[in-house]
């Protein structure tokens, strides 16, 4: 299925495959996102080749400082608030979380967790370069409504 979706995508859009690397390189020219029980982000690096998309999830400063010597593009910190996507989650960190953890890397810090359209720019302005969200497209009854929600939430209307 990630073959087949790989070759629906436009080409300036990148397929993320969660958890698994291996499916990521069958694939062919997927990335892969990671969590802390996954394949380590060096193997995932020597799997899918210096040019993949990787990265790593992380849930709290001591995560987040062992992630910034990692071999990944970007690192996710969560979740910041409540979510129903997980059935065990980690402990919301919050914003004032993000922030403490913002100074630990300079790598893109993608926040996630709980994200909707009204918290967005709270979570960029705590120091997130962007934001991933599940349920908020998951439960949209109008993608394109939701996207634009998102977009003005976010200030990008171009």
């Amino acid at each position: 299925m990630a073959k087949e979706l790989q070759g629906l995508l436009p080409a300036s859009c990148s397929l993320i495959v969660n958890d698994r690397a291996d499916v990521a390189a069958l694939a062919g020219d997927a990335g892969a996102h990671l969590g802390q029980d996954d394949l380590p982000p060096a193997a995932a690096r020597e799997l899918l080749g210096p040019g993949a998309l990787i990265g790593l999830s992380t849930h709290n400063q001591e995560q987040m400082r062992a992630a910034a010597a990692e071999p990944v593009d970007y690192l996710a910190f969560g979740p910041i608030f409540a979510t129903p996507s997980k059935d065990k989650p980690d402990p919301v960190v919050g914003c004032e979380g993000l922030r403490e953890v913002r100074s630990l890397t300079e790598k893109p810090l993608v926040a996630i967790g709980g994200i909707t359209a009204e918290n967005a720019a709270s979570v960029i302005e705590a120091g997130a370069d962007s934001v991933a969200v599940i349920r908020g497209w998951m439960a949209a009854d109008d993608i394109s409504r939701r996207l634009e929600e998102f977009r003005r939430a976010l200030g990008r209307l171009d």
